[in-house]
């Protein structure tokens, strides 16, 4: 371990050749030093290209993350199945990093596979962030279903008790055994995941496994991958220092999950993903523009992804979940947001209006709502659907019936999916809105109802109870407040600034 002891050995090295330009500590790393930080940088970029023509290494490890695949169907099992081998409390998922780059799928191809996966990693830094071992499935393993995913884990599980048990009475203090859950896995023609407790930590390990296996296989190839022995691994895992880089505290409220939204790139959408950011989750975007859901993104920040669909059009759910199967391995709560309405008299509107009506603002919600409850019941842990239904859904707006009949009928949606999925743990709840300014209530549309109530704008957006206007950050917060609420389902609540014909009790 670096410590004093090798500081004071450098410095006899050094005193004896001041011409010496870095340090090979074996098993760990390559360090250099120069009078300036350029002249240091200058001689890694010159010790690795040396060390890269040495082994005939002309191209860079390549980082790619895979491609939405209905082949990943597997990966929501996976995901429930180590929070419930790990003994996860019911709130808490891993999220998955997945890579398939042809090096990456190439690698997994060697015979020597399961022979490599035992070896640990290169540098005792990583063993923090990935275990040490991966997680190892063959295709027959994760073709076969959850059961023979169980017994890999299991199997994974007693093997990580067992280095411990062997390792821990040689320590000189007393070491209390950490979870036993993968930080990576290798899957036979799929690719390897970096596994965590958010995209954040779940992609430092991809990146890790990623690059270590080129170490793995240049090394094996040209005259063996000899890392760290088992005791000094673990001695470099339990270490206090060491421990202290993954840091400590109470993690955020929705760290782990995993947030879908629709319409996210909408007033209420964005500020809806943003409000579960900030308590940790990882969000997926969806919506119909692509350029809109760029800028959303920049405003959210890293560590969320984006899906650009109609979600009216036939396959759009199924396309958005793999896309969120892809980035983060399955799906928690979702956020059915997408909504548009038409405006005009009942006599006047014709089928083709009502029929559009309804495949936005009832059908979008019931087969993105259905998609995900597959995935949720995949994953067989805690889920939860939430709709962004209307007030217009029990308090009729002159002129608004194309509007209201299809919300009508997704708030039914609500209860008769609560009391189908209540079993599997799924909550179904949503959110009864009024007059939010967002692309939904433009301020084109503001004005026609506002006339259509002789009002002004103004007096129009603040006509409510407590005469304030209600704002997009409103509805989010109340959408964050239903997913905390873990004994609530078939509910509706309210977010109107107070509107008597809307109550619902």
């Amino acid at each position: 371990m670096p410590g004093f002891g090798l500081a004071k050995k450098a410095a006899e090295i050094y005193d004896a050749n001041p011409e010496v330009e870095g340090l090979l500590l074996l098993n760990h790393g390559h360090f250099t030093f120069g009078p300036t930080a350029q002249k240091s940088y200058d001689l890694i970029v010159s010790h690795t290209n040396e060390v890269a023509k040495y082994l005939n290494l002309k191209e860079p490890t390549s980082y790619k993350i895979s491609e939405p695949s209905r082949n990943l169907s597997f990966l929501p099992v996976l995901r429930g199945l180590i929070a419930e081998e790990t003994g996860s409390a019911e709130s808490s998922m891993p999220v998955f990093d997945l890579r398939n780059s042809a090096d990456v799928l190439d690698f997994l191809k060697r015979p020597d596979i399961e022979e490599l996966s035992k070896r640990g990693m290169a540098s005792p830094d990583h063993v923090l962030r990935t275990k040490g071992r991966p997680l190892l499935l063959r295709k027959e393993i994760w073709s076969s279903g959850r059961e023979a995913i169980r017994v890999e884990l299991t199997k994974f599980k007693n093997e990580y008790r067992d280095y411990f048990t062997r390792n821990a009475p040689n320590s000189s203090e007393k070491k209390i055994q950490l979870k036993s859950d993968p930080k990576q896995a290798w899957i036979e023609g799929v690719g390897i995941l970096g596994i965590g407790d958010n995209l954040k930590s779940a992609s430092a390990a991809a990146d890790l496994v990623e690059q270590n296996l080129r170490v793995r296989a240049v090394g094996e190839d040209l005259s063996g991958f000899h890392p760290l022995n088992e005791k000094d691994m673990f001695d470099c895992e339990y270490w206090s220092l060491e421990q202290a880089k993954l840091g400590k505290g109470k993690p955020p409220q929705f760290q782990g999950k995993v947030v879908m939204v629709t319409g996210g790139a909408g007033a209420i959408g964005l500020a809806t993903a943003k409000a579960f950011a900030a308590k940790g989750a990882n969000c997926l975007l969806v919506d119909i523009n692509q350029a809109n859901l760029e800028d959303a993104l920049a405003e959210l920040g890293p560590w969320h992804k984006t899906c650009c669909v109609d979600v009216t059009a036939k396959g759009s759910a199924n396309t958005a979940v793999d896309v969120a199967i892809s980035h983060f391995g399955g799906l928690d709560i979702l956020v059915s947001n997408a909504g548009t309405a038409h405006g005009g008299s009942m006599l006047e509107l014709d089928d083709d209006i009502f029929r559009k009506a309804f495949e936005m603002n009832f059908f979008s919600h019931k087969n993105f709502a259905i998609e995900v409850a597959q995935v949720m019941k995949n994953q067989a842990r805690p889920g939860q659907l939430l709709f962004n239904v209307s007030k217009q859904a029990v308090a009729p707006g002159l002129n608004l019936g194309a509007y209201g009949l299809p919300k009508s009928a997704t708030m039914f949606l609500i209860r008769q999916l609560a009391m189908e999925l209540g079993d599997s743990g799924i909550r179904v709840n949503g959110i009864n809105a009024d007059r939010i300014r967002s692309g939904l209530l433009t301020d084109k549309f503001i004005s026609e109802r506002a006339k259509a109530r002789k009002l002004d704008e103004s007096t129009y957006m603040a006509g409510n109870l407590l005469k304030l206007e209600v704002e997009a950050k409103h509805v989010a917060d109340v959408f964050v407040s239903l997913a905390g609420m873990e004994r609530t389902t078939g509910h509706v609540i309210t977010v109107d600034g107070g509107n008597t014909s809307a109550e619902l009790r």
